[in-house]
């Protein structure tokens, strides 16, 4: 599991229900309790949040023993009417970082900034 961020008080510009679909969508594995560490919320509201995307269908899972693997459905659209038409995906491509880009290796094939 990543680093657990630091704690944070305040607003910010992400909410819970995006951090925890966010979280997912990097590891559809993730059990609630690493969701929860990760983005500084309780068992039971990850738990509650899970809940309100299975109903709205952004997310569903399979149980595989004691282990739930995540879905998330990237056509759903958003539901703000500002963000009418845009697909779940295409926020999660903004919020989803591929492992390489937080341990900052280079991917394989990947320009290089040039120096200077």
């Amino acid at each position: 599991m990543v680093a657990v961020p630091e704690s944070h008080t305040g607003w910010t510009f992400i909410t819970s229900h995006a951090r925890v679909l966010a979280t997912v969508a990097d590891n559809p594995n993730a059990r609630i309790r690493d969701i929860a560490a990760h983005c500084r919320l309780t068992e039971r509201a990850v738990s509650r949040i899970i809940s309100d995307l299975e109903r709205d269908g952004y997310l569903s899972h399979t149980r595989n023993g004691r282990t739930n693997t995540y879905r998330i459905e990237p056509d759903k659209v958003l539901r703000h009417p500002a963000e009418a038409g845009l697909p779940v995906a295409s926020l999660l491509s903004l919020l989803v970082q591929d492992e390489t880009d937080r341990t900052g290796a280079p991917r394989q094939g990947a320009p290089t900034a040039p120096a200077g």
